[in-house]
């Protein structure tokens, strides 16, 4: 037999949560206290769970509580947003796009990547959140997200099933803050042997990519610090403490935005973007206008 959520149980439980206390939810609510508990309580048996737990005279959420305020939260969202879509007329109406990044992915990349989604005759709402790939492709799992930008193909022992959707790729655009890099692109690559290198951290496919470049050109630079973030590692990159490497997009944004210059390009190192999703076929428009743009103007691929 289906087990069937009480959704009028779930807001009261929404409200007391929100408001902080059953009193305050009480006037929200124009109902008694005693009738608030009682709900919450006939919530908590159907779950099997405890939602609140008491401190001193007020009430906390439990770890339950607050997995349950976390989809409460999502549920009465698209709630308010199904009045709002009903009531406007098809041609008001915006396209909502929900996108996982991957934490190696680089900003400026991920921008350049995704802007064709926000474009456009009928732009997207695009909702963008940040993490690893196995924390975002789980969440892809339940269609919380409508894809995830990656630059890294998911392969994993679990049921999950993805699709990888290639975008395109490019070559590496090697950087450094001028002194260095004023020192270092005459003889470039061969002067990045021995010379301080910042690098992603060997979990992501940059630096596969760069480690197997290296190795191809017998250059062994001298590794000062690693980093998952790439906003981190440019900034570190603008001051002088080593040379850095990144997809070539937007080249002429890095060197403005970061005061670097670049010491050259490796057109045979390169990096691969996917867009992942839960299913085989595309469908969404911003979705299929955003891998269109990449392909054929972002990345100059044809076909």
């Amino acid at each position: 037999m289906m087990e069937w959520l009480n959704y009028h149980h779930l807001l009261y439980f929404w409200t007391v949560a929100r408001e902080g206390s059953i009193a305050k939810a009480s006037k929200k609510l124009s109902l008694a206290p005693p009738t608030i508990s009682t709900q919450i309580r006939a919530l908590e048996d159907s779950l099997g769970h405890d939602l609140f737990a008491r401190k001193g005279r007020g009430l906390v959420l439990t770890d339950t509580g607050r997995l349950v305020l976390h989809y409460a939260d999502d549920i009465f969202g698209l709630g308010r947003e199904l009045l709002t879509a009903v009531k406007q007329g098809p041609s008001e109406r915006s396209l909502k796009l929900s996108v996982g990044v991957t934490d190696a992915v680089p900003k400026l990349a991920a921008r350049e990547l995704l802007k064709p989604a926000m474009g456009g005759e009928h732009p997207a709402q695009v909702t963008i959140r940040e993490g690893k790939l196995d924390a975002l492709v789980a969440e892809l799992a339940t269609h919380r997200f409508d894809l995830v930008l990656s630059d890294y193909r998911y392969s994993s022992a679990s049921s999950i099933r993805i699709y990888h959707h290639r975008l395109g790729e490019c070559g590496v655009t090697f950087y450094a803050a001028p002194r260095l890099a004023e020192k270092l692109a005459p003889g470039f690559p061969e002067s990045l042997d021995g010379a301080p290198a910042l690098l992603q951290t060997d979990n992501t496919a940059l630096r596969g990519s760069l480690e197997a470049w290296f190795s191809g050109k017998g250059i062994r630079p001298v590794p000062v610090a690693e980093f998952e973030d790439t906003a981190l590692l440019k900034v570190f990159g603008s001051d002088g403490s080593g040379f850095f490497a990144l997809p070539s997009i937007a080249v002429d944004e890095v060197k403005r935005s970061h005061g670097v210059e670049v010491i050259g390009e490796a057109e045979d190192c390169r990096e691969t973007f996917f867009a992942l999703t839960a299913e085989r076929r595309l469908k969404h428009p911003a979705v299929l206008r955003m891998t269109r743009v990449a392909r054929r103007d972002l990345f100059g691929e044809k076909g």
